[in-house]
């Protein structure tokens, strides 16, 4: 049985004291670290990630840790000092390792069958951005079906990813200076990156001409407009099912429009490990994935149904995204 100790959601100033000892260059190190970041509530995802840190340590025979970061930045970071090995990333982050960090993207995560996704713009004034009916659309959430919202041809069976855009250029031009926006973070591909760009394409800039709210997580920025802290907010298609709150999001948040396809998140390893760790940590995250479990487990984390082999260019979006903002990955 391997050394485990508890896991804890830690914020980037506790990193250095918390993880383990950078190793030597020359030779792996006896016990790796697998982080996470959150996309929705964190307590959740720091129990769900134990079984799937234990199967690693079984798999590879060295010990493997998992840790709940507190953001993207602290987490690359801590792969760039040698404090975690392993690192499961939202695309801006995934640039941020390879280009800053030295890892290497080893597998993409895919959901109903594709490897991309994008940006839902959502809204609790369908009258204004809605150009047609509202309709009802299923969802699924845990065991149940439920109804959502959804407009301007942007709903979709349950089990499907429409590729976007779609109504970009018809409904999200409505929004005007001054609107109310929800965002979740800065460094957040769908729930600010891309959303900021297309703003900036019909003359808004997210920070100075939109009253700008960051949520933190996508489901946040659902809530936010369910309860009318702003009128239009993104978040990842569809974040509505993550939602937990009183207020009726499934009757009173409605998605009117999807951004362009962004690359999904992945998994990446230190740039500095041995070929055959590498290989054995990505066949080891294929195995998982193949089993009942960790397909439950990648699931409930992320909402992942899949990994696949990692398309290296498709990086190049979200450099070229951050690039049009301003700031470099």
């Amino acid at each position: 049985m391997s050394r485990r100790r508890s896991l804890a959601l830690l914020p980037a100033a506790a990193l250095a004291t918390t993880l383990i000892a950078s190793p030597a260059a020359a030779q792996d190190p006896e016990e790796l670290v697998i982080g996470f970041v959150p996309s929705v509530e964190a307590g959740a995802l720091v129990e769900d990630i134990e079984p799937l840190a234990e199967f690693l340590s079984e798999s590879l025979g060295v010990p493997v840790e998992g840790f709940v970061s507190s953001d993207y930045a602290a987490l690359v970071t801590a792969m760039q000092t040698g404090q975690a090995q392993i690192a499961a990333l939202p695309p801006f982050g995934l640039v941020q390792a390879v280009d800053n960090a030295g890892a290497e993207m080893i597998l993409q995560s895919e959901r109903f069958g594709s490897p991309s996704y994008h940006t839902q713009f959502i809204t609790n004034n369908p009258d204004k951005y809605c150009l047609d009916e509202v309709v009802e659309n299923e969802r699924q959430e845990g065991d149940e079906m439920v109804t959502v919202l959804n407009c301007n041809g942007t709903a979709r069976a349950f089990d499907e990813s429409p590729v976007g855009p779609i109504a970009v250029d018809e409904a999200v031009a409505l929004v005007e200076e001054g609107t109310k926006v929800s965002f979740t973070e800065p460094t957040s591909s769908s729930g600010y990156i891309f959303p900021a760009t297309i703003f900036a394409t019909q003359g808004l800039n997210a920070e100075t001409d939109l009253d700008a709210v960051f949520a933190g997580g996508h489901d946040a920025s659902v809530i936010a407009v369910c309860m009318g802290q702003a009128e239009v907010g993104v978040s990842f298609d569809d974040a509505r099912s993550d939602a937990v709150t009183d207020c009726d999001v499934n009757g009173t948040v409605v998605t009117f429009a999807y951004g362009p396809e962004i690359p999904n998140d992945g998994m990446a390893v230190a740039g500095d490990l041995s070929d055959e760790l590498k290989a054995g940590i990505k066949q080891a995250l294929l195995d998982y994935a193949a089993t009942e479990d960790g397909a439950a487990v990648l699931d409930s984390i992320y909402n992942i149904n899949a990994f696949a082999e990692p398309v290296q260019e498709s990086l190049q979006i979200i450099r070229d995204a951050v690039k049009n903002l301003g700031y470099g990955s």
